[in-house]
């Protein structure tokens, strides 16, 4: 498994393919990716099992992975061509005529990784919990993991879902909420107070964790923790507390990023921040 230095530098790359992607095509979210980068490096090449060079639907005898906010997507894409699910050369056709990689995630268009189309946001807990449940009936001892936004829970679904997990016992599930306090109007606090969500989901009967999201070797601890809790009658939730538009300065911590593309100079400047590791598509 790579080192943290090699995971971090795999973070650095993804957020460069965001960056490049996004303004290639002057459509897109980058903020929300760029803050939920290290989660999903983190996940997909250092705490899944998972196998991309056997990609089924089913996903049967592996982890599962389902993005609730699918507008994070040019973030997942990259991570799923970087981990080896497709040829990281398609990234350069992200929102394009025809593309597979298309804004959302969808599954018309038949790209190894996804298994939901997303972006129509609050169904994602529900479909992980079904992925679960199925999971469990038939022995199956892989796990689910989900992401969702924190402006995600002010959909009901969210916490309807949440209900049934905790009351059927779904102790294959870890559902992580990406608490970067921004959504696409403005701060959460002001758009609409969500308390504390630790003890909101603890109080729906979950085992609730908290973590910094922007720390890879927090984030890998994290995650390894969340793991360790699965299979003792709880789902497991995540409060990871990131920074929207982490890595480069001008972007961090501003809901303004939500779905803005960079301008020419404004790449410029933000690709000078992030360490060409992997090497551009």
């Amino acid at each position: 498994m790579p080192a943290i230095h090699e995971l971090e530098k795999i973070a650095a790359q993804v957020r460069r393919d965001v960056l490049r992607m996004v303004h290639a095509v002057q459509s897109g979210h980058p903020g929300g990716a760029l803050g939920a980068t290290e989660f999903m490096v983190a996940l997909y090449f250092e705490i899944m099992n998972h196998r991309p060079d056997n990609f089924t639907m089913e996903g049967s005898d592996e982890d599962l992975f389902f993005l609730s906010n699918g507008h994070l997507s040019a973030a997942w894409y990259s991570v799923l061509a970087r981990s080896g699910y497709f040829n990281i050369q398609e990234l350069s056709t992200f929102r394009k005529l025809n593309s597979r990689l298309q804004g959302h995630p969808a599954t018309a268009e038949g790209i190894p990784g996804v298994r939901i189309a997303s972006g129509s946001l609050g169904q994602g807990l529900s479909v992980s919990i079904g992925a679960a449940v199925s999971k469990k009936l038939n022995g199956d001892k892989g796990l689910v993991f989900t992401l969702m936004g924190d402006g995600e829970m002010d959909e009901g679904q969210i916490w309807e879902a949440s209900m049934y997990a905790a009351g059927k016992k779904v102790d294959n599930l870890i559902a992580t909420i990406d608490n970067n306090g921004q959504q696409i109007d403005g701060p959460t606090d002001k758009v609409m107070p969500l308390g504390s969500l630790k003890n909101k989901w603890e109080a729906f009967g979950w085992d609730v964790i908290e973590m910094p999201g922007n720390d890879m070797t927090i984030v890998v601890e994290g995650l390894n923790n969340a793991r360790q809790r699965c299979g003792k009658g709880k789902p497991v939730a995540i409060i990871m507390h990131s920074e929207m538009g982490h890595g480069v300065d001008f972007m961090a911590g501003t809901h303004h990023w939500h779905g803005v593309p960079p301008d020419n100079d404004q790449l410029a400047r933000a690709l000078a921040q992030l360490e060409e590791s992997l090497g551009d598509y």
